[in-house]
């Protein structure tokens, strides 16, 4: 018999008994469903979650300070105070590969404008950190090296603050005098709103002012929280981190196999670590929806036994007409693959559908398409698989024995 003829009886087996298949089938559509958006979303994530870090540049370097070891328990590194003004002054003056640095010191708290406050973070930094973290000034102008200089108390701000403690994220707010701590700051300038990031944190409440003033006037503190570089290309981020670690130890003067008290992060080891934990995430998901797809293999190979059962007399009477054994196993794999690649072809579509609904919901989503791929190539090996046993018990019948069959 050939192909031809196998696939004719077997679309015709399958139609005659529709919601059995369908039925059988229904573990395959949700399986394939499942593990399609659940890949849809990891990627859509992985990518979002690039598309954000990008936006901070990809040739961005942080420095901070590392836990050192004291009577054999390692410090809390935020408590550290390693990152001095010398280090940032010799990181400044002798990094050949770094384009711009920003020494950070942070501190979070209420500013209050009239009878108006808000909780908000404010950031100590140099001129430089506008160029380094991609920040554009909308109204008015940045602070400068004078203003450093002078520990002048002025300050940009970004639009949620603006909302918070003028009522509106558009109101003129340049020439006010807003207070932190206590201590007053003059807005000069207020930032292009970059919104949430992935993380749900709002970008835009934040006040940035010279580091000398955060750390005079509010910190009280002569240390830094760490440094904040970009290199000159991200290809040359490696290098730039060898550089910056020979400065440091030097100015730490760190014997030759001493550990650092430091520790320095690329954006691009960020993005790494970041896709790497939602692969991880990803994989866990997916491993739990192919689970779907296991059980509903078992449920085809236990439809096509059924029907190996019903149709026993009709075996037996291809089988005495001149119909080989191996056509019989034939007609039982063609309709056990048909059955799984149906059910995987209705499993994209639905797929397809719920990645819709979660995009329209907020979640970031995107099909690959070899997720699409592999679910068919899944489907097809589900069929052969959970068929096998069906297909060699139809074709190990007696054709005597089958056609006596009631």
């Amino acid at each position: 018999m050939n192909l031809k003829n196998l696939l004719k009886v077997a679309i015709t087996a399958i139609m005659s008994n529709k919601w059995r298949t369908f039925l059988s089938t229904l573990g395959i559509i949700i399986g394939v469903a499942a593990v399609i958006t659940m890949m849809a979303i990891g990627q859509g994530s992985k990518d979002s979650i690039r598309a954000d870090l990008q936006k901070w540049g990809t040739n961005l370097l942080t420095v901070r300070p590392g836990g050192e070891m004291r009577g054999g328990v390692r410090l809390d590194p935020s408590a550290m105070q390693t990152l001095k003004q010398a280090d940032y002054e010799a990181i400044r003056d002798g990094a050949s590969l770094i384009t711009h640095i920003s020494p950070e010191v942070t501190s979070s708290g209420q500013v209050i404008y009239g009878a108006k406050n808000t909780n908000s973070t404010i950031y100590g930094e140099s001129p430089d950190y506008m160029t380094i973290k991609l920040w554009d000034v909308e109204d008015g102008q940045c602070f400068t090296e004078e203003d450093v200089r002078k520990n002048a108390k002025v300050c940009v701000v970004g639009k949620t603050v603006v909302q918070e403690l003028f009522g509106d994220k558009n109101a003129n707010c340049i020439g006010k005098v807003v207070r932190f701590k206590s201590i007053p700051f003059r807005i000069i300038g207020v930032l292009k709103g970059k919104g949430y990031n992935n993380w749900g944190m709002d970008q835009d409440n934040v006040i940035i002012a010279p580091y000398t003033t955060v750390m005079k006037r509010l910190a009280a503190q002569t240390h830094f929280n760490s440094f904040n570089l970009s290199v000159m290309t991200e290809d040359l981020s490696n290098d730039a981190i060898e550089q910056v670690s020979k400065i440091l130890r030097i100015n730490h003067k760190i014997k030759e196999g001493g550990e650092d008290d430091f520790n320095i992060r690329s954006q691009q080891e960020m993005m790494e670590t970041m896709s790497s934990t939602m692969q991880t995430l990803q994989t866990v998901l997916v491993v739990a929806a192919a689970f779907s797809l296991l059980v509903a293999g078992i449920g085809i190979m236990n439809i096509m036994l059924v029907s190996v059962t019903e149709r026993t007399r009709e075996i037996g009477l291809r089988m005495s007409v001149g119909a080989r054994g191996r056509d019989i196993s034939r007609q039982f794999l063609i309709e056990s693959v048909m059955i799984s690649l149906s059910g995987g072809l209705l499993g994209v579509g639905l797929g397809y559908m719920f990645t819709w609904i979660a995009k329209s919901i907020g979640f970031p989503a995107t099909v690959p398409l070899w997720s699409v791929l592999v679910s068919f190539g899944v489907c097809a090996c589900i069929g052969l698989v959970f068929g096998i046993i069906p297909a060699r018990k139809a074709a190990r019948l007696d054709p005597i024995e089958a056609l006596r069959y009631e």
